[in-house]
């Protein structure tokens, strides 16, 4: 059974719809945008700052993966982070600092996949409609992504758990603060744009 809601009319907006489902309806519409979801992941990847420390860089691929949750819905959102991993895992170096294949750093990927999920759900519910409810949101999916990662990164680079904590989650709580706070004003705003 399908989640997606029929496109609302110019200046109409129901409660249940994502951004994307303002777009009219296709099977065209729906692939488009889950590959352009991947793109887009797998080129905020590429915005990589390595961290002293940290087998983990800085990137601009959690805001993207979360982004994408948010704006397509969790079954599109889903889809398009299983393909960015899929096709990074299959040779497309497009995971951070243009790699690809598994790494110590995997389990953020796999994160990813289960935070648009999440996002998505909750946009759905209108989390991504006023700038607290989006900050929540946002919040949420971080916290998806950085259970999966930092104990993969602890199993994949043999680090005990509070080592990988140390290295996988404590030098990005502020820059994921950030983009949470970049969030919070770019969702409500386009959802304030489709209402006039």
């Amino acid at each position: 059974m399908s989640t997606a809601v029929a496109p609302a009319r110019t200046g109409q907006v129901r409660t249940g719809q994502v951004l994307a489902d303002l777009i009219p309806a296709s099977r065209v519409r729906d692939i488009a945008l889950v590959a352009g979801g991947a793109a887009l992941t797998g080129l905020a990847a590429q915005l990589a700052v390595p961290v002293p420390g940290s087998p983990v860089p800085v990137t601009g691929q959690t805001f993207a993966a979360l982004l994408v949750g948010t704006t397509l819905g969790a079954r599109r959102g889903v889809a398009s982070l299983a393909l960015y991993a899929l096709a990074g895992l299959a040779g497309l170096p497009w995971f951070a600092q243009g790699t690809s294949g598994f790494s110590v750093s995997f389990g953020y990927i796999l994160g990813m996949i289960l935070a648009s999920a999440a996002v998505g759900a909750l946009a759905r519910r209108g989390a991504d409609r006023n700038v607290w409810r989006t900050a929540g949101a946002m919040l949420v999916g971080e916290a998806i992504i950085y259970a999966v990662g930092v104990p993969y990164l602890a199993y994949a680079a043999g680090m005990s758990l509070s080592a990988a904590i140390a290295a996988g989650l404590t030098p990005f709580l502020l820059g994921d603060a950030l983009k949470a706070a970049l969030a919070m004003g770019v969702l409500p705003t386009a959802w304030k744009l489709v209402k006039r």
